[in-house]
């Protein structure tokens, strides 16, 4: 999806717009609109109606035709693009957190291109609450993609791997410590905390946890940031 327009040029993630957005709709007319646009606009429309529409209902209560009319398509399109509930929900999944993961990733080597490991992962976090407080549709599916059972399950722990790359330049862990069930350990804590607050219906509220969440992170490897934990 496209990247935001903002000081900050946040991703869109699903569910950030609705699928019904009339700048989005494809018009009849005699300049036909290539195959391919098409295909990728309604495709963009779904993303957003299937999280919308997961967020709303949960998993379990989402219907294909509940997605459909969030996207503003038929259901030949729907099918056209997932093989069904499960493809699409997996489908939005991966789509906002390959952005989330990214903006991290970026955020996390601007402020630690100095070697400030503690300001890599400060920046890093702060850019993982705010876009997620940005768009709870998309948080709520933190929560709702593990209704979908195994293939949920292992979304998530993709995802949790993934932020290991994060620790690649923390400090080594206490004498006696494993390293890396240090840092799977550390990435769980963190998973937690955003679960129950997204959990609760306060995504909106996730920039709060950053103090909270420097200490998990932080602290086990001996480290502090500067301005934030005292």
């Amino acid at each position: 999806m496209e990247i935001a327009q903002d000081h900050k040029r946040r991703p869109l993630l699903p569910g950030a717009r609705t699928g019904r957005e009339p700048e989005r709709s494809i018009r009849p007319g005699p300049r036909r609109t290539p195959a391919e646009l098409v295909a990728a606009t309604q495709r963009d429309r779904l993303l957003d109606g299937i999280a919308r529409t997961v967020a709303e209902k949960g998993y379990a209560g989402a219907r294909i035709s509940d997605i459909c009319r969030a996207a503003g398509v038929t259901r030949p399109v729907f099918y056209e693009q997932f093989a069904g509930k499960e493809d699409a929900v997996l489908a939005a999944y991966r789509s906002g957190v390959r952005l989330v993961v990214q903006a991290m990733e970026q955020e996390h080597r601007r402020a630690g291109s100095g070697g400030d490991w503690p300001a890599a992962v400060r920046a890093a976090l702060a850019e993982l609450l705010a876009i997620l407080a940005g768009t709870p549709a998309f948080a709520a599916m933190l929560v709702e993609v593990e209704g979908i059972g195994g293939a949920g399950r292992a979304e998530r722990e993709v995802l949790l791997r993934s932020f290991r790359t994060f620790f690649d330049e923390a400090p080594p862990a206490p004498p006696g410590v494993v390293g890396e069930e240090l840092v799977d350990a550390v990435i769980g804590a963190v998973h937690l905390a955003l679960y129950r607050r997204i959990s609760q219906g306060a995504a909106h509220t996730l920039p709060d946890l950053l103090p909270t969440l420097l200490c998990v992170v932080l602290a086990p490897f001996g480290a502090r940031a500067a301005h934030e934990v005292p």
